[in-house]
């Protein structure tokens, strides 16, 4: 299937030829939709357009949609409305994709608010894009591509990083968990793993081109392969990769890749040949991202996520006595339907308990589709916002007393670039994934560095070259 998209732009790279066409990108969501943008960028640029970041002198302009906060939407609904100027003005083509397609309201607005667009494709068929893009240059009808069934693994789509030191890695699409609050199983389908070889290869490849470090991607990275088990499916082992811990250990064997890190696992799945694998991989980096959700067991159950409050710190314990120096961060959702006040104190204590490295905190937001829209308990907004910023004040002050920890110590830091907020300064990030802001030559750029913290600051550290 893939040869007729190749082959499609290359007839689209045909007609563009000698015309200085500049396109953009609009991501939004997640690093799976980072990862996306990038194919997105790699398949748009080999048919001659050069990415721009004004939309103003863009020939095209690609929304790539989240669906997972109501914000999205909102925002996705503001940028039509600016970019339809272009649209009257010059025929930019428009083209919105990504998780947000797949809700048939949200493609129904579209066509009823604003239907200036010239293509819509949904999570299954970005690989179509080539073809739908010719299709609108050759006869400028409106295409809708969109397909509700579970979509199959692509590769060798062309792809077009944003960055020259880190890679993200896509390993397996879809999730089967169906937790309550979460629209991502509908959006984009069931598990389905990549191949190890084409994994391998690929971060192979990354690391002959000098990154450094690689992020593997996934709904749930830690049930790698599980389904294709389960299903006693046929897949072709490559360097004895038939797991996740399997996957780690082969990746921490390639030379060139300094650091690993994967996100986001699920903590039913966090077994014990993972947990050693970290342990015993001095690439994988020891921070973990173990998502939590909420510290109620009650509300977990609710929410399917299919562990207690004692299971998973059971789990954290598990982890500090098996992987030295390990670290953790997580997700938190405040305010979901039937959450009382006691539920809420669960979290916070999990919180205390756990003492994580950063917590990405989330007021609920109903998500037409699944079952917690459905719920009739829904919290009001100013208790929400009440225990969401309780949460914050607990967080902060944990993360205030971590970081004078830091001072003083030597930390190992790979140099990312120069700091986006004072050009004299360069960036990177500890195993821990604490910023750290240096004074440097630009030619420790791409390196592994050991700094010694001098200072600590809320959201960063500074540190000194040893």
């Amino acid at each position: 299937m893939i040869i007729s998209q190749l082959e499609d732009i290359e007839k689209v790279a045909k007609i563009n030829e000698g015309k200085n066409l500049k396109y953009s990108i609009l991501t939004m969501g997640c690093q799976q939709n980072e990862n996306d943008s990038e194919k997105l960028s790699g398949i748009i640029e080999k048919m001659h357009y050069t990415k721009t970041e004004n939309l103003s002198e863009s020939d095209l302009i690609v929304f790539n949609t989240c669906c997972v906060r109501e914000n999205a939407e909102d925002r996705l609904f503001g940028k039509l409305g600016e970019v339809k100027k272009y649209k009257e003005e010059k025929g930019t083509i428009i083209a919105i994709g990504g998780c947000m397609m797949q809700e048939k309201h949200i493609v129904e607005k579209l066509k009823e608010s604003y239907p200036f667009f010239d293509i819509v494709f949904g999570t299954h068929t970005l690989h179509k894009f080539p073809t739908d893009l010719l299709e609108i240059l050759s006869n400028r009808k409106r295409i809708e591509d969109i397909l509700d069934i579970d979509g199959e693994v692509i590769e060798g789509l062309p792809i077009k990083r944003d960055d020259n030191i880190k890679a993200s890695v896509t390993i397996m699409n879809g999730c089967n968990n169906f937790c309550s609050y979460c629209i991502v199983p509908y959006v984009r389908g069931r598990e389905r793993s990549r191949l190890p070889k084409d994994i391998l290869e690929e971060i192979k490849g990354l690391a002959k081109d000098g990154y450094k470090e690689i992020t593997l991607l996934g709904q749930n990275v830690n049930s790698y392969l599980r389904v294709e088990r389960e299903q006693n499916k046929t897949f072709e082992e490559y360097e004895g990769v038939n797991s996740f811990a399997t996957l780690l250990r082969a990746i921490n064997k390639i030379d060139g890749i300094e650091r690993i890190r994967f996100i986001s696992p699920h903590p039913k799945d966090f077994t014990d040949d993972v947990i050693e694998a970290i342990r015993d991989c001095n690439k994988v980096c020891k921070l973990i991202h173990l998502p939590l959700q909420s510290g109620s067991t009650n509300v977990l159950k609710v929410m399917n996520r299919k562990y207690t409050k004692e299971q998973y710190l059971n789990l954290v314990e598990k982890m500090r006595n098996t992987i030295p120096n390990v670290t953790f961060s997580t997700d938190i959702i405040v305010g979901f339907p039937g959450e009382t006040e006691e539920d809420f104190v669960d979290t916070l204590d999990v919180v205390k308990k756990v003492n994580f490295e950063q917590v990405y905190m989330f007021i609920y937001s109903r998500r037409v589709g699944t079952p917690g829209d459905k719920m009739e308990n829904q919290i009001p907004e100013e208790i929400k916002h009440e225990r969401f910023n309780r949460l914050k004040e607990l967080v902060e002050s944990q993360i205030a007393v971590r970081n004078k920890e830091y001072v003083g110590t030597t930390q190992t830091v790979l140099i990312e670039g120069k700091s986006k907020t004072n050009e004299q300064m360069l960036t990177g990030r500890t195993d821990s994934n604490k910023v750290v802001v240096l004074e440097a030559k630009e030619d420790l750029i791409g390196k592994m560095a050991n700094l010694k913290i001098v200072s600590e600051h809320m959201w960063y550290l500074k540190g000194k070259v040893i």
